[in-house]
């Protein structure tokens, strides 16, 4: 199973002590929607919380440095996204996670 494929069982799981082994302790999520860095605590904390939905997940591409996914995400306010994500790797963890969001119509 490769690490994407982990990290969205995990995910969808609501999985914390596998989102603690996936991501690397120096983990760092770039939204560039918003601006915000999240850290590994906080995407987790995010992650174990009803805020998020993710469907329609698709991996793009992955190889041992790097995975691409794309996905719809809807948030518990309502607003969905189509959201495309670049992770890359280092040590066979997640250490950073940048995605670019569009918003969708309700």
């Amino acid at each position: 199973m490769s690490i994407l494929e982990k990290y969205n069982k995990i995910f969808t799981e609501k999985d914390e002590d596998g989102m603690n082994e996936i991501l690397h302790d120096e983990y760092k999520f770039t939204m560039h929607a918003s601006g915000k860095v999240l850290s590994k605590s906080d995407v987790i904390s995010w992650a174990m919380s009803d805020d998020i939905t993710r469907e329609k997940v698709r991996i793009v591409y992955e190889n041992d440095e790097i995975g691409i996914e794309h996905a719809f995400v809807t948030f518990k306010d309502g607003n969905t996204q189509a959201v495309m994500a670049v992770f890359k790797y280092k040590d066979g963890k997640i250490i950073s996670l940048e995605t670019g969001a569009t918003n969708m119509p309700k």
